[in-house]
């Protein structure tokens, strides 16, 4: 037996909101599967579950706030069941540090009973009306055969012959909520981490002619962006620089396992999120593409998975297209780096004694002093312009 718990969907998360359940007690899961999906202040997340096994009960019911790490599920292996209290109701966000040692009681109302009918969540009860469907036509596939959102939204697309509206909490975000824990995350950064910061400036000419040149041979849906050279030259000196990726937890530097780059992507409404594309390291150039396409489109439209919200092991933040000639981030803990791209600019360039013009771009480094320092640091970005100067290496 092992709990499904609240995934911590970043360092600025402490609660979640259980918004459905996309499985039933007795399915069958496997690592990967998407089984729920949660609010939190930077949208609607798809949560994945990371391993195998068939789902003995569902603790938690949609609609309800918990904390970071409260049971939501019991998932089986060997047919036993389990007997598991349900997971407390978070508190209010004002008291949220003191709701972790001392939960308050569930305010959360829970399903309700239709005469002779399976019960009805309320997120469900809400799509219903939303959607003009009957609950009584409803077929519930939750547990104990409850009705959830999900069901509610197959009745409602089989009934119209139409695709399957999003969940109504996904349409829009707090934009004020997500600017709070943004704030509080870096704050907690700047406090805890000891930041040490580092700037080079890179020729671009290679890197831009060679772009160029290739996506002359390729359609216009094919063609490679400037930012997937960047983004591509960091991994690889990541995987080059070790210390620059991997996070700071309890107290010491755990390596990371793989590199997977977080992308800050600002979003259409405001705000700002910062998903990972999973193994850069090991992609092409048109799978990293491929990938940065569909992370910044789910992103915008909020149908991110929680692995892209937690397995960043570094971050890139390119500010290049507003402008910004140089950029010296905070990290995103328990993250240890952060490297920033600037944008752009033809400046005086000497070259064995002859001077030119040349488009720069200004790198930079913010590092925790407590994994790496100056000098390694200073070889990683030394690392990202060596690259940059072969792009078809990349």
């Amino acid at each position: 037996m092992s709990e499904f718990r609240m995934p911590s969907l970043g360092a600025d998360m402490e609660f979640g909101t259980l918004v459905d359940w996309r499985v039933k007690s007795g399915d069958r899961i496997k690592r990967g599967d998407v089984v729920a999906l949660v609010e939190t202040e930077k949208g609607v997340i798809e949560v994945e579950i990371f391993e195998n096994g068939v789902i003995d009960s569902l603790i938690v019911q949609p609609g309800q706030k918990v904390p970071v790490g409260a049971t939501l599920a019991i998932v089986r292996s060997d047919g036993k069941t389990a007997e598991v209290q349900p997971a407390p109701a978070a508190a209010p966000p004002s008291e949220a540090k003191a709701a972790v040692e001392e939960l308050r009681p569930a305010t959360v109302a829970p399903p309700t009973e239709l005469p002779g009918r399976a019960r009805v969540s309320p997120l469900a009860r809400k799509r219903a009306q939303e959607l003009g469907v009957e609950l009584s036509a409803v077929t519930g596939t939750g547990e104990a055969g409850s009705i959830t959102a999900s069901d509610v939204e197959k009745a409602a697309a089989a009934k119209q012959g139409a695709p399957v509206a999003p969940p109504a909490s996904a349409k829009g975000l707090d934009l004020q909520a997500m600017r709070r824990v943004i704030a509080a995350a870096m704050a907690r950064s700047k406090r805890e981490i000891p930041h040490y910061y580092l700037a080079t400036t890179i020729a671009m000419s290679n890197s831009l002619n060679w772009l160029a040149a290739e996506n002359a041979k390729r359609t216009v849906t094919r063609r490679l962006l400037y930012s997937a050279l960047l983004i591509r030259a960091v991994a690889l000196a990541a995987r080059e620089v070790p210390e620059v990726n991997g996070f700071w937890i309890d107290g010491a530097f755990k390596l990371a396992d793989g590199v997977h780059v977080g992308v800050a992507i600002s979003l259409r409404q405001g705000g700002l999120i910062n998903p990972a594309i999973h193994d850069v390291d090991k992609k092409s150039l048109d799978e990293l593409m491929e990938s940065m396409l569909d992370l910044v489109n789910r992103a915008r439209s909020g149908h991110l998975r929680s692995s892209e919200l937690s397995d960043g092991t570094i971050t890139v933040t390119n500010l290049g297209e507003q402008g910004v000639a140089s950029v010296f981030g905070v990290i995103y803990p328990p993250q240890v780096a952060l490297v920033g791209f600037g944008k752009l600019i033809e400046r005086p360039y000497a070259s064995n004694g002859l001077l030119g013009a040349r488009p720069m771009i200004e790198a930079t480094l913010s590092g925790d002093h407590r994994v790496s320092d100056g000098h390694r640091g200073g070889r990683f970005l030394l690392v990202v312009d060596r690259l940059l100067q072969a792009p078809e290496k990349l």
